[in-house]
């Protein structure tokens, strides 16, 4: 099996860095415009990306940090996956480890997929700094 792994600095808290990456209208600033989420565990998230549709399941969270979701609909090789944001307070901004676990193989999906996280990282600490993401 192979994952998915970034790390990045945030110039927020960890509490801003939280509500960015578990409520509907931080997911929807800087990840999917077109979200049905709620910070519920076991309440399964809803993010649309054109015609794709993924349904991912809130697995765990511990406020400000950690969020773990389970991929129950969506390309067959997210499917079975799990992606996890931890987040860790340090001189006044956020440490954040992304993980996006579980891929049976390392394919050209997986490398698009690996280049798009990294893009919309990027995304996230832009809306967490500034208020303004690029989400799809």
């Amino acid at each position: 099996m192979s994952d998915i792994k970034h790390k990045l600095i945030i110039k927020a808290t960890p509490a801003i860095v939280f509500d960015a990456i578990t409520t509907q209208q931080g997911l929807e600033g800087w990840w999917a415009k077109q979200t049905h989420a709620k910070p519920e565990t076991g309440f399964v998230n809803i993010f649309t990306f054109g015609t794709a549709k993924n349904e991912i399941k809130v697995i765990e969270l511990l406020p400000n940090k950690k969020v773990d979701w389970a991929v129950l609909v969506s390309a067959d090789e997210w499917v079975g996956t799990n992606i996890t944001f931890s987040l860790e307070e340090k001189d006044d901004k956020t440490i954040l480890r992304f993980q996006h676990t579980g891929w049976r193989a390392v394919t050209d999906f997986y490398a698009e997929c690996n280049y798009a996280w990294g893009r919309f990282m990027t995304s996230l600490k832009s809306y967490c700094e500034t208020g303004t993401g690029t989400p799809s």
